[in-house]
């Protein structure tokens, strides 16, 4: 091994302790950090729910809000997340897993792709991000990306920023013995979602 190769290593090693260094999640807020890791652990092992409830949309588009029921029946990796009366549009139904997702549109037709953000935007006009909403509506931040959050004196999410979006939870209910949200607002570039959650079923399918 040459001096070079083994500089190189080194540096390399080094590179990727530093990293761990820097914590993907910015904390503030009253809450209490040890409280809020248990509060994520319990609740990050929630990896099936059915919802029902209401959405509304606000955006600055003309013609591009409007509000509507909302279902979503999720499975670990697979949703199904149905949309009824928004915007005029009828139903609205996504299906999907990472890497294939379809969308289909009452009286317009079957889409399929392999993201559902730009199937949603192409298609509805709505630019939403589908998959950290299967983090948020937990009132957890995703985990694949840097977050700022804030807590409530509960130790729970009270704010969240994420590539972009800011989401407040508004409302909190204890369901099976977890705290969940049941009031989110998500503020991003030209739209304004909100959700209200009527009906909290989740559960722990495993591994």
């Amino acid at each position: 091994m040459t001096l070079r190769t083994l500089l190189l290593g080194c540096l390399l090693s080094l590179l990727a302790g530093c990293s761990s260094l820097f914590p993907r999640e910015t904390l503030q807020g009253q809450g209490d950090a040890a409280l809020w890791k248990v509060h994520k652990q319990k609740v990050g092992v929630i990896d099936a729910w059915q919802i029902s409830g209401k959405v509304g949309i606000r955006a600055a588009q003309p013609g591009e809000s409007g509000s509507g029921t909302l279902f979503w029946l999720q499975r670990q990796d697979y949703y199904d997340i149905r949309l009824a009366g928004p915007l005029g549009r009828g139903a609205t139904r996504l299906t999907g897993r990472p890497g294939a997702m379809t969308l289909e549109v009452a009286g317009q037709g079957r889409y399929e792709a392999e993201s559902p953000e730009a199937m949603l935007e192409e298609n509805l006009g709505w630019s939403l991000p589908v998959s950290h909403l299967l983090w948020w509506v937990r009132g957890l931040p995703a985990p694949d990306s840097r977050s700022r959050l804030e807590l409530d004196g509960d130790s729970r999410l009270a704010r969240l920023q994420q590539d972009g979006w800011q989401v407040e939870y508004l409302r909190y209910a204890e369901h099976q013995g977890h705290w969940l949200p049941e009031r989110i607002k998500l503020h991003g570039e030209g739209i304004e979602v909100t959700l209200v959650i009527k009906d909290w079923q989740p559960r722990q399918l495993g591994q």
